[in-house]
């Protein structure tokens, strides 16, 4: 059988893959009747098997017994990925688990195309990590090293918002600058481009660490984790004075990434401790059944559920998995309060990409949203405020990088 090339967009939150045939970008159906795969893993520990996307989302949904995992990306470059962990009488580290997924991709491209492939052409943000390069440089080394586990012979990496100005070409008039803002689950990323008769000219890259995974564990911090007795008082023991609950223990429950290390007896002692000398018991109550439920992931998803509700109207989360009935009212003003910091960094991170094409705001005629967290109205408004010049398009958003990368695939044959 002839080798080709796969091309693979290995996002934070869902995942896709594609190659040439006849000339043209071909997404494989890597799900039944999808072109798209949550990039989530559960490992059942009542069958002992592993599931991947939609049917790992729904163990979790469904509380079967077993270890759920998500935003594996982010943990690239981290000193988590060499860590050894017991998963199902196995003893596995990071690299082990991402390279699995990554295999899980390569057999279901296989199967849905007859092809075999022995190369890969992946999407990677511009900075893993904006504000390190080491790490930077640690989490592609780590990256290249699942996809050699997963059982490909090369792999070759194409800056993700690249990508997604290869895709655009055909749908701008020739002599466009445009600027592609691809904010997905870890990272925004940006490319300024030219379009040319003959492809694109690319005038800057760049990015930062912000993503959707973070809106979540903002909105978490800021309207679920009260719920459970963040910023209320604990006790002394010997005494009547009071202190805030530590902050710790509430931050690391928000963050998607950390949430399966939650679960261990170190950290539900601490809760019960707290929960112990607590000013107002009910709310560390909920701390408590979240750790003692492993229900850590079902309120990150409340959370990312809260905000697309309310990135059109004024909403709420519904926390009723924890508490019947209960939920944390969330407007749009509060979304965008929330949020504000992390727009900030994602308007600075886009200036710096202008300052690096040597570039106007008027320079650039397109603005083009990639990834979901592109499509929050917070992001829109503050870059078209930005960029007023700009023509906003948002139709690839969810397509762009696989196709850019299935294009650019060609190159690596």
């Amino acid at each position: 059988m002839q080798a080709h090339t796969l091309a693979i967009d290995f996002g934070t939150s869902n995942s896709a893959a594609g190659y040439m045939l006849n000339g043209a970008p071909k997404l494989l159906e890597i799900e039944p009747q999808n072109t798209t795969l949550p990039t989530s893993i559960f490992f059942d520990f009542d069958s002992r098997q592993t599931r991947f996307g939609t049917p790992a989302n729904a163990a979790l949904i469904d509380g079967e017994y077993g270890r759920y995992m998500r935003a594996l990306k982010s943990v690239l470059g981290t000193g988590l990925m060499h860590e050894k962990r017991r998963i199902m009488d196995e003893q596995i580290d990071f690299i082990e688990i991402i390279s699995r997924f990554l295999r899980e991709i390569k057999s279901r491209a296989e199967a849905a195309s007859g092809l075999t492939f022995e190369k890969a052409l992946s999407g990677r943000p511009v900075h893993f990590h904006s504000d390190d390069p080491q790490k930077d440089a640690q989490a592609l080394k780590d990256l290249r090293a699942c996809y050699l586990k997963a059982g490909f012979a090369q792999v070759d990496f194409m800056f993700e918002p690249d990508a997604a100005a290869l895709a655009n070409h055909s749908h701008l008039a020739q002599g466009t600058i445009g600027m592609i803002v691809d904010i997905g689950g870890g990272t925004s990323d940006f490319t300024i481009f030219e379009t040319l008769e003959s492809g694109i000219k690319i005038r800057a890259s760049h990015g930062t660490r912000v993503g959707g995974t973070d809106f979540d564990r903002a909105l978490s911090i800021d309207h679920i984790m009260p719920l459970l007795g963040k910023g209320s008082h604990i006790r002394n023991a010997f005494g009547d004075e009071t202190m805030p609950a530590p902050n710790g223990i509430f931050h690391t429950l928000a963050t998607w990434q950390k949430i399966p290390f939650m679960y261990n007896g170190e950290t539900r002692r601490e809760a019960k401790e707290l929960l112990k000398y607590a000013a107002q018991p009910h709310l560390l109550k909920r701390l408590t059944d979240t750790l003692e439920n492993e229900l850590g992931h079902d309120l990150a998803f409340a959370a990312e559920r809260g905000k697309i509700a309310a990135n059109t109207a004024d909403a709420e989360i519904d926390l009723a998995v924890l508490e019947p009935r209960l939920t944390a009212p969330l407007s749009q003003a509060a979304l965008g309060e929330s949020l504000a910091a992390l727009t900030s960094k994602i308007q600075t991170a886009a200036a710096e990409t202008l300052a690096q094409a040597g570039l106007t705001p008027a320079a650039i005629n397109s603005l083009i949203f990639v990834g979901g967290s592109s499509l929050m109205g917070v992001v829109e408004t503050t870059l078209q405020a930005r960029f007023p010049s700009a023509t906003p398009h948002r139709t690839s958003a969810f397509t762009a990088v696989i196709e850019g990368l299935t294009l650019g695939s060609l190159s690596t044959h």
